[in-house]
């Protein structure tokens, strides 16, 4: 009832002012080995930013993980040092192949992809969904992305790939001739030993510690690499 009745008698200016879908993948800042593939809704805000909702699938009973702000160099470039090293590049994400924008015309996914390459994305996951399906435990999760091959779990992105009719490397290929811009020394603070995540009360973080200490790496299954089609 109360789907029928907000359908037939609101008005949803921020959902319907989404007008983007992205895929691509996350792990959490200081554990590189947790990994999961993410589902983009956004919003372009202005040329400058960009807002997405993440979800663990693409399907209408997908969980809400989080959530990602998007922003150009120019205006990244201006953030205090502490605020950069939140932050992180889109080069290797765009350059790989490995971000995609399901349904559109390759052409216009190479012009969106063309735009994001010069970007960064703060990313805050708030429901875990490798850990737990039934409710959003814990605190939010500070979320990277990749930055170089061989980071990524290849099983994870051939499944992505498979469900979505999509070839990575092909994608690689086609996106060689888009420039590659340098990256802002700030972005990607992992790689140089700094790593932060809120410190999570109800131990619902250490599942993600011990599997960082040597624990083997959930399977799809038990993680959000979503096996949902498009």
């Amino acid at each position: 009832m109360l789907e029928a009745g907000a359908a037939a008698l609101q008005n949803m200016p921020p959902v319907e002012a989404i007008n983007a879908y992205l895929d691509g993948f996350h792990f959490y800042n200081g554990r590189q080995n947790i990994q999961m593939e993410a589902h983009h809704y956004c919003t372009l805000l202005n040329d400058d930013l960009i807002q997405c909702v993440i979800y663990d699938g693409n399907l209408k009973d997908a969980k809400i993980m989080g959530v990602e702000y998007i922003v150009d160099a120019r205006l990244y470039a201006t953030l205090p040092a502490e605020e950069k090293a939140l932050w992180h590049s889109h080069v290797h994400e765009v350059k790989s192949g490995q971000l995609i924008a399901p349904g559109i015309p390759e052409a216009a996914e190479k012009e969106l992809m063309k735009k994001l390459v010069n970007t960064y994305g703060k990313t805050w996951h708030t429901w875990h969904t490798d850990l737990d399906k039934q409710l959003p435990l814990g605190v939010p999760q500070l979320m990277m992305g990749f930055t170089a091959d061989g980071q990524s779990d290849a099983a994870m992105v051939a499944a992505r790939d498979r469900r979505f009719g999509v070839d990575s490397a092909e994608r690689r290929k086609q996106r060689e001739d888009i420039p590659t811009p340098a990256i802002d020394p700030g972005a990607d603070a992992w790689q140089r030993g700094r790593t932060f995540q809120i410190a999570d009360p109800t131990g619902s973080q250490h599942v993600h510690e011990r599997a960082t200490l040597g624990s083997p790496t959930p399977s799809p299954d038990t993680n959000a690499r979503s096996n949902r089609g498009q």
